[in-house]
């Protein structure tokens, strides 16, 4: 779990101060919309495969990546950040990623080269929070460029796949969305970068 999306997060440095109620608290608006990107990931995933149903998924897909953004701002509005909200935000964010890159690339949608940049990072930098939650028991902090990058990415590879699904402005599509994943991938390494200084500096700290 990566740490703008991932396992190993705690306070955000978002520039909106994260505001907490009672973080034991499990069936928050927040913690449901989680739970709602995971039930979705199996919907989203039919209809990618399914030829003639990719417009829908890639629609659908939009949705559910648009949900993180709105259950940050509902939890900080209402008070409502949870200890449970801080794994299973990440988690289901990285799942519903996941398998969107996997269908697309299985759809020859989205090229292996580019979702390998991707997952290969979230893979790396997922295992670097486990071990240091386990061992340990901290969280990095959320950088806020990792949580901009994620959006530009989340937001190109499904204009990338609709124009290579030829679906209605199939060129504009491509076009935008190779012009702005650079700008994304650029925004997710540098928050990398960050994170390794942020473990370093936390494995020097006294347990």
């Amino acid at each position: 779990m990566t740490p703008e999306d991932g396992t190993a997060t705690s306070r955000s440095t978002d520039p909106i101060a994260e505001e907490q109620g009672d973080t034991s608290a499990i069936l928050t608006v927040p913690n449901l919309l989680s739970f709602l990107r995971i039930l979705l990931i199996p919907v989203f995933v039919v209809l990618l495969l399914h030829h003639g149903t990719e417009l829908a998924g890639l629609v659908l897909v939009g949705g559910v990546m648009a949900t993180d953004w709105v259950d940050g701002y509902i939890a900080r509005r209402t008070h409502s950040v949870s200890e449970l909200g801080k794994l299973l935000d990440p988690v289901s964010d990285r799942l519903a990623i996941a398998a969107a890159i996997i269908a697309l690339v299985v759809r020859h949608a989205f090229p292996l080269w580019a979702a390998l940049l991707i997952l290969g990072r979230d893979a790396g930098v997922f295992l670097v929070g486990v071990l240091l939650l386990g061992s340990r028991g901290r969280r990095l902090d959320v950088r806020f460029i990792g949580k901009v990058g994620t959006l530009v990415l989340m937001t190109t590879i499904p204009m990338i796949a609709w124009g290579n699904l030829d679906l209605p402005f199939a060129s504009a599509m491509t076009a935008m969305g190779w012009v702005f994943f650079p700008v994304g991938i650029l925004e997710y390494y540098a928050a990398t970068a960050l994170y390794m200084g942020d473990i370093r500096a936390m494995l020097r700290a006294p347990a």
